[in-house]
């Protein structure tokens, strides 16, 4: 599959088989990918920790509330995107400009790592509606959880989605 491929069909999976397991080699390449992505300065300021069986259903009954991703129980890995500390120049850089280039970098992350899960054959969904503090207690970790993604084999028969997004006219001018 090629990049545009990729775009064109990769959709967030909201309907999963749930005993169908992801095999190491995808999850490998996945997480290969998520590795190369580009970020400020190459400092990377983000973990990912993988999260399966009771973990996983712990974690999403943490991304669950209010009637919100009920369907993340479901998938049989969740990625827990927290955040960690820059790179000394990318903290000068943060400072000095006044951008968050940690929140640009996990962002560049979660595009990288649901493409290659794309690729792969698997679906993904990207969650931002969360209870950090839970999960940080669910996985032990020290910094802000800004992502959970999950990933897994959608059930048969979900169907494909048209994607409905503003034309270029809108979204690209020229200076």
């Amino acid at each position: 599959m090629n990049f545009m491929e990729i775009a064109q069909t990769r959709q967030s999976c909201r309907s999963y088989e749930e005993t169908k397991a992801v095999e190491p080699e995808k999850l490998n390449a996945v997480l290969e990918a998520a590795r190369l992505a580009p970020s400020a300065c190459n400092g990377q300021p983000y973990h990912i920790t993988l999260c399966r069986g009771e973990t996983a259903k712990a974690v999403a009954a943490a991304v669950s509330g209010m009637g919100m991703n009920k369907f993340a129980a479901q998938a049989p890995v969740l990625a827990v995107i927290s955040e960690m500390p820059y790179v000394k120049s990318a903290a000068l850089g943060s400072r000095l400009k006044g951008i968050d280039y940690r929140s640009i970098d996990i962002g560049i992350l979660a595009a990288y790592l649901t493409a290659e899960a794309a690729a792969q054959g698997l679906g993904s969904c990207i969650l931002g509606w969360l209870d950090s503090d839970k999960i940080r207690s669910i996985c032990g970790l020290s910094g802000p959880v800004r992502l959970v993604i999950t990933l897994g084999y959608a059930k048969e028969g979900d169907p494909q989605r048209e994607k409905k997004r503003k034309p270029l006219t809108e979204l690209v001018s020229e200076a």
